[in-house]
């Protein structure tokens, strides 16, 4: 009588510990992937998500989140293909889109893809100029994308992008694209500067044409800029007048005498 207890807990210890290796539940981003003595069972072997009826000791269940994983690609030594050595980092994003070929196709998946990034951006930028590096980094991100993606598919692996994050360059390729920045400001600052003197000395001429053509406008501005002197300087100034802008007044007080 003392032994039949002990009997029933140790039964009722059994069952549950049968019930938990049989019963599993999956959350909505996660599938099964389901090996039957070492075989997977319905072809696929996938389910899930929610309740999943297993059979204890014979059956055996991998999961695998369908969610995006980010990977972070660790800096890589470069050396482009016009000779500059660079240090390189970017990051990846994929996805499980075949659960069974993650599991039945790459010992690690996450692992495999974090060196095929490794490789592919090492190749793919040493393949480019530092120039292109530059300014054509989506071009870049999209071919590194293709060809990772193209490297992974038959893990059931689904590489959605690739960014390049940072380019690291030596310090005297810094102070060499410094110093080009700074020689190209140069450059526009004087273009815009004999841009502009172009453009007064056009506007200087066609002045000179219309007054030319009329020297009594000559006169009228001499005598606006002895006003803006005179208004502007409480000195006396004493301002030399050239006697061929006074010959119009002269010609114009000799006719009036005359008549």
């Amino acid at each position: 009588m003392e032994q039949f207890p002990a009997v029933t807990v140790v039964i009722i210890l059994f069952v549950i510990i049968i019930l938990s290796s049989a019963i599993k539940v999956l959350r909505e981003y996660e599938r099964g992937v389901i090996f039957r003595l070492g075989r997977l069972i319905g072809g696929s072997g996938i389910k899930g998500p929610g309740l999943i009826l297993l059979i204890p000791v014979i059956d055996r269940m991998v999961k695998v989140s369908l969610r995006t994983i980010v990977l972070d690609v660790p800096p890589q030594d470069v050396i482009t293909q016009d000779n500059v050595s660079i240090k390189v980092n970017a990051v990846v994003y994929f996805r499980v889109v075949e659960p069974q070929h993650a599991i039945v196709q790459v010992e690690n998946f996450l692992a495999a893809t974090s060196q095929i990034s490794q490789t592919t951006l090492r190749s793919v930028l040493g393949q480019s100029e530092l120039d292109d590096l530059l300014s054509q980094r989506e071009k870049i991100n999209h071919k590194l994308q293709q060809i990772i993606d193209a490297q992974t598919e038959p893990w059931g692996v689904k590489v959605t992008n690739v960014e390049v994050k940072q380019i690291d360059l030596p310090q005297e390729m810094q102070r060499a694209m410094a110093k080009q920045a700074e020689a190209e400001r140069e450059r526009r600052s004087k273009v815009i500067a004999a841009e502009g003197e172009f453009q007064a000395s056009q506007k200087l001429a066609e002045a000179a044409e219309v007054l030319a053509r009329q020297p009594s406008a000559i006169t009228l501005r001499y005598l606006q800029t002895l006003k803006e002197i005179a208004t502007e300087r409480n000195s006396t100034t004493i301002f030399p007048v050239p006697i061929d802008l006074l010959k119009p007044f002269l010609k114009d007080a000799s006719v009036a005498r005359n008549e």
